[in-house]
């Protein structure tokens, strides 16, 4: 199995998932003679771009370097723009949950369509669903390759369509590809609050830095996520006052965002999507020195093969090679992740730091949730609404109420983001149109 990197790899080995040094890459990982090399993953080539320099900028949010992205569905318009836009992919510098200076990347889209509401032409920040871990899986990439099959991994820009659709309002658009998703230094930090939160306002600022565009200092800003990058959207609503006060928002749209970490694990283990278990604890060793002692300490052959496995695979590929599993099957006891986790404190603080929801968000706030979701399970997300609500936010609650469509085989999670996202995005768009909402909190003994 392909697998080939530059240097990144050898040091995503090393740091990551120390837990599995001690067995090599299951798909014989390497490091190519020359650094110069292109990074492979899974037989696609990462343009050089996404290989980040040796020296960051100071301040976050600033260009490191950006180019023309050609969107792989463009159509040409009536006045010679593109339709929906013409794209710029960026990089630009964040900050992880160690305080480290990070490059991520991403892109800008500039909309071909008028922005017909009040004030300049807004922006709105898109956080994207899961999409998985490996470089070829980042949303930039997505839009260029909406379809990316390789024979060893499967990867579907299923979150263009909600990205097409805030386009068509005239509304400019920044899609974020997170920390270490693209970007080939490190792997990507699946579901941490705080570099997702990082990420999606410091797209904000690179979005304003990029040169051209029609933008200004008064163009109001919107978050956009659903899933991981409801998660993502939620938590920069919450940090926004303290780590970017530059980045004041209109509106947030939070789908399915997983608030408790505790809960979401125990619901993908041994559904369609277990491999987002494997994503998630991945990212929490590369950062967290507890949870890579963890790991190193519990985990057997099979666990240790599986993590290194999913580190590079997109959804469609870990759905085919790992759905269903369970994570007892992957460490020494028998005992499941979640549980093992919940055992050791200084682990389990990890992922309670990780709560959405225990600071007031900034802005007015709409949380969606399907009440049949069982993937990212509905009562933590209405827990979060609850929380916010107690905190004094302006939250509209949606409880998306559909049938069950099966269980644990991602359709009910799938579901509410298609059914819902014309509500959601009409609801962001009145905010960028400075419409005032009023919050339903009070009706949330009622909803489900």
């Amino acid at each position: 199995m392909s697998r080939y990197r530059t240097r990144p790899r050898s040091t995503i080995n090393r740091l990551a998932v120390a837990a599995l040094a001690t067995v090599a890459c299951a798909c014989a990982s390497a490091t190519p003679a020359s650094a110069t090399e292109p990074v492979v993953s899974r037989g696609v080539t990462i343009p050089a771009f996404y290989t980040p320099p040796a020296q960051l900028p100071a301040t976050n949010g600033s260009l490191i370097r950006h180019e023309a992205l050609p969107l792989g569905v463009s159509l040409p318009g009536l006045d010679g723009r593109p339709l929906p836009g013409t794209a710029t992919r960026l990089m630009y510098k964040s900050t992880d949950s160690n305080g480290q200076a990070v490059a991520v990347t991403g892109a800008y889209i500039e909309p071909s369509a008028q922005w017909q509401g009040d004030g300049p032409r807004p922006l709105v920040a898109v956080a994207s669903g899961t999409m998985g871990q490996g470089d070829q899986c980042a949303p930039s990439f997505a839009l260029q390759h909406p379809l990316t099959v390789s024979g060893e991994t499967l990867s579907v820009a299923y979150d263009n369509l909600a990205i097409y659709r805030l386009l068509a309002t005239g509304a400019a658009v920044v899609v974020t590809d997170y920390v270490g998703l693209g970007a080939t230094d490190r792997l990507h930090t699946y579901v941490n609050r705080l570099d997702g939160a990082h990420a999606v306002l410091d797209a904000v600022r690179a979005a304003r830095a990029v040169p051209g565009t029609s933008l200004t200092s008064a163009s109001r800003v919107g978050l956009y996520g659903y899933s991981e990058g409801g998660g993502a959207s939620a938590s920069a609503a919450e940090l926004q006052p303290t780590y970017a006060p530059d980045v004041r928002l209109a509106g947030t749209y939070a789908g399915a965002p997983p608030a408790d970490l505790t809960s979401v694990m125990k619901g993908i283990d041994g559904s369609a999507l277990v491999s987002a278990l494997g994503w998630s604890i991945n990212g929490f060793a590369q950062s967290y020195p507890e949870v890579r002692t963890l790991l190193e300490a519990n985990l057997n052959d099979t666990g240790r093969k599986a993590l290194a496995d999913t580190s590079t695979m997109c959804v469609g590929d870990a759905i085919l090679s790992y759905g269903f599993r369970r994570s007892t099957a992957w460490t020494a006891s028998g005992t499941s992740l979640a549980d093992i986790i919940a055992a050791e404190p200084r682990a389990q603080a990890v992922l309670d730091e990780q709560r959405i929801g225990t600071l007031k968000p900034a802005g007015p706030v709409r949380v969606a949730t399907g009440i049949q979701d069982d993937i990212v399970p509905h009562r933590q997300a209405r827990q979060l609404a609850v929380d916010w609500c107690r905190k004094g936010g302006n939250v509209t609650y949606e409880a998306v109420n559909l049938p069950n469509l099966g269980d644990r085989i991602l359709t009910n999670h799938l579901a509410p983001l298609f059914t819902d996202q014309g509500a959601a995005i009409s609801w962001l768009t009145d905010r960028l149109e400075g419409k005032p909402t009023a919050s339903n909190c009070w009706t949330m003994p009622f909803q489900p």
